[in-house]
């Protein structure tokens, strides 16, 4: 594809706006605090819409329509889990963990939270959870970058590899540059590309078809069972699926958001923004797959690059079924999907470098400017990694996704609602929780016992873990607890309206909207 062709000039512009929204972050990033958390300033409407695209990588638009359209509505169960995972999460931990982060010595990671919120004066836990954020990280990095090579690749021709830097720079320049409030305004904007494309996209193939109960007719009388929610599906493969669900209380790069919101307050209108617009995109993205297949039943001829590559029918649909200038920025929903999770992706594992490696163990105090910049290199360090582990052509986005997630999902799920639900939770039992969770995951992997998605034996042993070392444990001292229940009294006051700056509606937040500041 020629790089004036209309949709590679949109997709262009698409890019340039990002970056001047680095610029704009970069701008506002006088510290180490507003570099890694935005400074706690966000409010519902960037919480939400943030917290959704960080979540949503590339999956959604590459790995979820793609299963779909190979299997049929049986992987409906992944978005059903998710959607459920989803909100209970925000039920579960969202306001909690905004509260006893910052009663914990305003953490600005999590690693930073679970030191302080444990009182552990040896850093042990802070070292051992970096450690393991590093290495799910590194790899759920990769998986970006994956689908962010296979946009390149398919759009301009390019050669994988060649694809493959480029889509890894796209997203670097702007995290290297702006920072969390870079990324949390960019993710804004992509959320909003997503949720169009995931609308636009679906309703376009649907009216070719004939209309739904005609796209629907067409499937079933060529792939019977792609209309069985159940397929071929055991009961163990449906427990997999919805497990899915499980993940999110472990996640660093959504609970982060949790962490950077203006208040408390500001969670359940956030909640409400961002659960409306999971259920439409994990909705859109399910009619791709599945109507995309009745699209290529009916015609053959076009759906050869589909049929090879299931992951790509999106990118197909898109460029064989709108105007190149509008092929162009819907495509560039699948460049948001990728930059926006990897962008909070990369500043996580930039933020447990340098928060909690170097500057625990830096010799004498490190100014904030220095910090900043060491979390820019530690940005492109892991960046680096992450490109060189998603060299393999033969690489899948779903499949690199799923390990991640279920490796950050058993170790530090049941560790997370238990500092936020069980005041009782000790260290040692918070890091029997994380080794055992974390190496289940990747032992099970390797032997795939049962066809049993290693996420419920990781959650499921990791919890057993942590519950039993911290009965057998001492109990915790009395600062701990005082902590905790100062925590839990804090949130009580903040959700009835009581505490200072806990507004009724949760606000728009001081950084919904970006203002120029002197550059650090």
């Amino acid at each position: 594809m020629s790089v004036w062709n209309p949709t590679a000039v949109s997709f262009t512009v698409y890019l340039l706006l990002m970056l001047v929204i680095g610029w704009l972050g970069y701008r506002q990033t006088n510290n180490l605090s507003d570099y890694i958390l935005g400074g706690r300033r966000l409010g519902s409407f960037v919480t939400a819409l943030s917290a959704g695209a960080s979540d949503m990588s590339g999956w959604l638009l590459l790995g979820l329509p793609g299963a779909i359209y190979v299997g049929g509505l049986s992987g409906v169960w992944i978005a059903i889990g998710l959607a459920l995972g989803a909100w209970a999460n925000w039920r579960l931990v969202a306001a909690r963990l905004r509260v006893h982060t910052e009663v914990c010595g305003n953490a600005l990671t999590l690693p930073e939270y679970l030191t302080q919120r444990f009182d552990d004066r040896s850093h042990v836990l802070r070292i051992v959870t970096a450690l393991v954020i590093l290495i799910f990280f590194t790899i759920y990095c990769a998986s970006g970058v994956v689908a962010g090579a296979r946009l390149f690749e398919t759009m301009f021709g390019l050669d994988y590899h060649t694809a493959l830097w480029i889509g890894a720079v796209a997203t670097i320049a702007y995290v290297f540059i702006g920072g969390f409030l870079a990324v949390s305004w960019t993710d804004t904007v992509q959320a909003s590309l997503m949720f169009a494309a995931l609308v636009v996209t679906p309703i376009a193939v649907i009216s070719i078809d004939g209309g739904p109960t005609t796209a629907i007719d067409a499937v079933t009388a060529l792939h019977p069972a792609h209309t069985d929610w159940f397929g071929d599906l055991a009961p163990i493969g449906v427990l997999s699926l919805l497990a899915w669900g499980l993940g999110y209380f472990g996640q660093p790069h959504i609970l982060v958001r949790f962490m950077a919101a203006r208040s408390a307050a500001a969670i359940p209108q956030a909640r409400r923004i961002c659960m409306s617009w999971m259920v439409l995109c994990l909705t859109g993205a399910v009619a791709v797959g599945f109507f995309g297949l009745a699209y290529y039943s009916a015609r053959p001829e076009l759906g050869a690059g589909v049929n090879a590559n299931s992951e790509t029918i999106f990118i197909a649909l898109t460029t064989q079924l709108f105007t190149p200038w509008l092929a162009g920025v819907l495509l560039a929903a699948i460049l948001a999907a990728v930059m926006s999770t990897l962008s909070c992706q990369l500043l996580v594992c930039s933020s447990a470098l340098t928060e909690d490696l170097y500057k625990t163990f830096a010799r004498g105090p490190v100014s904030q400017r220095r910090l900043v910049w060491i979390g820019r290199a530690m940005v492109l360090a892991v960046a680096v990694v992450a490109v060189l582990l998603a060299l393999d052509p033969e690489s899948r986005v779903l499949g690199m996704v799923s390990y991640a997630w279920a490796g950050f999902g058993a170790a530090f799920g049941p560790l997370v609602l238990a500092t936020l639900l069980w005041p009782r939770v000790t260290r040692n039992g918070a890091l029997a929780g994380i080794v055992v969770g974390a190496a289940t995951v990747l032992i099970w992997k390797q032997f795939g016992w049962f066809d049993l998605y290693e996420i419920v034996p990781g959650f499921a042993l990791g919890g057993l873990a942590l519950y039993v070392v911290s009965r057998l444990d001492r109990a915790p001292s009395a600062g701990v607890l005082a902590r905790y229940a100062a925590a839990e009294t804090r949130l009580k006051e903040i959700q009835a309206g009581k505490a200072p700056g806990a507004d009724a509606t949760g606000g728009t937040g001081d950084t919904d909207t970006p203002t120029a500041q002197p550059s650090p």
